[in-house]
């Protein structure tokens, strides 16, 4: 499989911006802040420990991969938007579904589970906004057992996470 941002970022390290290049005024991902993998090691390598564990559970990786996408969008990481997209596509998933996931709601892309995915991947990452109620909870019932619920909603906080060191470390 491909790398993920947190192998990626193992490799890269921090150092101060040439001149020309972004600044905290205008930051883009394009120098690692820290090296965060190395730094905090063993986090680190609990983080890849629980993302193991999701690709190999229940879930279908197109499935946990749109729900990457998608997380990735809302949070703004543009490096993760764009690994997940690649990841889709060498998935062999439609360009058209891969496209439209950020209209999802009004797409005719997506089946009744990855809308239902879709939506508790929406309501977790803003949960601030949404409270994660019980309207976008129960129609995952129709679509995922229990256990591939908690496996979603743990993906889906990881991405979550994933996103936030993303966009704070400038990967």
């Amino acid at each position: 499989m491909a790398s993920s941002p947190l192998q990626i970022a193992a490799t890269l390290t921090a150092s101060p911006a040439p001149e020309g290049s972004p600044t905290q005024e205008n930051p883009t991902m394009e120098t690692l802040r820290l090296p965060y993998s190395t730094l905090s090691a063993d986090t680190y390598r609990h983080f890849l420990g629980a993302k193991t564990a999701l690709e190999n559970g229940p879930l279908d990786a197109a499935t946990l991969e749109l729900i990457n996408l998608r997380v990735s969008q809302l949070n703004g990481c543009a490096f993760c938007t764009q690994m997940h997209a690649a990841r889709l596509r060498e998935q062999g998933i439609d360009n058209g579904k891969i496209d439209s996931i950020a209209g999802w709601r009004a797409s005719r892309h997506f089946t009744s589970r990855e809308r239902a995915a879709l939506a508790w991947a929406d309501a977790l990452t803003r949960v601030d906004e949404t409270a994660a109620p019980d309207e976008t909870y129960t129609p995952l019932l129709a679509h995922f057992s229990e256990t591939e619920v908690s496996d979603l909603t743990f993906a889906i906080a990881l991405m979550n996470a994933l996103n936030r060191i993303g966009v704070g470390m400038r990967l």
